[in-house]
């Protein structure tokens, strides 16, 4: 179980998951949290940078899907305003929702990553799911948050550098 929690990659942000990058390890679909990955809890728009950045995917045939375990109105609302699918109320670390996105999109597990901020739900339900595994920085943790992201930090260690 434990190497299941270790991420395969670790990025800053999502703005370094690059069409170039992606690409060359031959990713074509984009998973992705949304609470902490793509945007704090409280934030209910995209931002401009996030626009720019799905706009640069798309450009070159790069999709993206998100996976979030919010059960809220704020999944559907921040999608449909950025112009991508969801599923809320993922249950992940369950491969399940992760596996219906891959194949609602007509992709394969060797062409597809998650991006999350969280070892206990993202990067587990990605390895468990058979992808690649990518960790980010979370972008506005609160007190509860830091503390489950500071007992993380070892397995966050051990993830290389995506390039």
């Amino acid at each position: 179980m434990f190497t299941s929690l270790i991420p395969k990659f670790s990025v800053k942000s999502v703005f370094e998951l690059t069409p170039e990058l992606l690409k060359k390890h031959g990713i074509s679909l984009v998973l992705t949290d949304l609470d902490n990955t793509l945007s704090p809890y409280s934030g209910q728009e995209p931002t401009d940078q996030l626009i720019k950045w799905k706009n640069e995917l798309f450009s070159s045939s790069i999709d993206i899907f998100i996976v979030s375990n919010t059960k809220t109105e704020r999944a559907e609302r921040f999608s449909s305003l950025w112009g991508v699918p969801y599923i809320d109320g993922a249950k992940k670390p369950s491969p399940d929702a992760l596996t219906r996105a891959i194949r609602s999109m007509n992709k394969t597990v060797r062409e597809t990553l998650l991006v999350g901020d969280q070892i206990f739900t993202d990067v587990w339900g990605a390895n468990r799911a058979g992808i690649l595994s990518v960790i980010v920085e979370p972008l506005k943790p609160n007190i509860l948050h830091t503390l489950r992201y500071i007992a993380e930090l070892p397995l966050r260690s051990f993830a290389r550098k995506f390039e």
